[in-house]
């Protein structure tokens, strides 16, 4: 298998220590061969600077896959739609299948937040689109929700096969204690209620916020918010203008580091802005959380909020509605057995259904298939990733 991306860099737009921004950067991570091409290094804000910086992976990871050996299918995934489009002039020079993976719904996704409004641009995209859809041999997005909306476009359901999200088991799993890193960072005997992850557009944080200005007068409750994003410089401004001490920001954390964190923290928060389109996602952070064996209070309606309920794993509120995760955070901090039980819930949950290698099985199945039924060695899979 080779996996072409480029160098790590998000989301701040600076290159990871130990990597250069080049043309071509190769290394051989658990046995895969990773090619690294060049791109336009952005952070991950701003649309029009984010959107060369996928075009400019488009063309290099086109061009490098020129200088690769044969493989049988190419994969793509699209967190944006110039990332997957590479797999089709991959797979149209190379004479191969193309399997698109759907992580995110283009342009949709971007229009929901209100990073684009011009019409013109927003055509462009819902072309660009339907040409992805009608051109893959066979389409994966990750929810159920993308299916229906994919079958709403008029693609026939057996060019398209779910497989969702997961989580490393053996990487997300319960941890013991945290003492040492609650007592650096003044948490020690606090009950901790954490976001880890984008400070972005679709997140809507602001509630965060202001459920902690309502919680303000209860010393013993404090909000740990982890990551980084194109609106966590705001955020940190309003904490400041609201006199919030019970909000504490860290940046993007070591992924080593990660486990200390989960460990001091109670409860764990998802949360997306009010959306009709944010129905249709399941956010990751959520089989994390489940993993972790940490109860989920869930601001996402939806996909998102049926799978915590079939899990018993979390509470759900409304989103953007910061009463009601005042609410749900007093009931979860004065009941120590609740969030024991649904915690459990939520790690015997993801073990039975989102084991991540089960679900990679599930996909290279899909692609022995659009192989023609052949079993896929490693080196035979060329897959364009950022």
């Amino acid at each position: 298998m080779t996996v072409v991306t480029c160098a790590p860099n998000h989301p701040q737009g600076r290159v990871y220590e130990g990597y250069r921004n080049r043309f071509y950067q190769r290394e051989i991570i658990d046995g895969i061969n990773v090619v690294r091409v060049w791109t336009f290094v952005t952070a991950n804000e701003g649309f029009f600077k984010r959107t060369l910086n996928y075009i400019s992976y488009m063309c290099s990871a086109v061009v490098l896959s020129l200088l690769l050996p044969k493989a049988d299918v190419v994969l793509s995934t699209s967190p944006q739609f110039f990332n997957g489009l590479a797999g089709y002039f991959v797979g149209k020079m190379r004479r191969i299948p193309w399997v698109l993976e759907i992580r995110d719904l283009w342009p949709e996704s971007i229009v929901a937040v209100g990073a684009i409004k011009s019409q013109a641009v927003i055509k462009m995209l819902e072309w660009i689109e339907r040409f992805a859809y009608r051109s893959a041999d066979h389409i994966v997005p990750v929810t159920d929700s993308f299916k229906a909306y994919m079958l709403d476009k008029g693609i026939e359901t057996s060019k398209i096969t779910v497989v969702k999200n997961g989580v490393d088991l053996a990487q997300y799993r319960p941890v013991e204690g945290a003492s040492a890193l609650a007592e650096e960072l003044g948490l020690t005997g606090k009950f901790v209620v954490s976001y880890f992850g984008t400070h972005g557009m679709a997140h809507h944080l602001e509630t965060i916020l202001d459920a902690a200005r309502r919680l303000n007068n209860i010393p013993s409750i404090v909000f740990l918010m982890v990551g980084d994003g194109a609106e966590r410089q705001t955020l940190i401004r309003m904490r400041v203008k609201m006199g919030l001490k019970n909000v504490m920001m860290l940046d993007q954390q070591p992924k080593s580091r990660m486990p200390e964190f989960w460990a001091l923290s109670d409860v764990s928060l998802v949360l997306l802005k009010k959306s009709d389109l944010f129905k249709t996602v399941i956010p990751s952070k959520i089989f994390e959380s489940l993993a972790m064996a940490k109860p989920i209070v869930l601001g996402v309606e939806g996909e998102s909020a049926d799978l915590l309920r079939a899990a018993q794993a979390g509470l759900c509120i409304e989103p953007e509605d910061a009463d009601q995760l005042v609410a749900r955070v007093m009931e979860l901090s004065h009941d120590t057995q609740l969030c024991q039980r649904l915690g459990r819930n939520g790690r015997r949950f993801v073990m039975e259904q989102f084991d991540r290698i089960i679900l990679a099985r599930k996909l290279a199945s899909v692609m022995e298939v659009v192989c023609g039924g052949s079993v896929i060695q490693a080196e035979e899979v060329s897959i364009p990733a950022r």
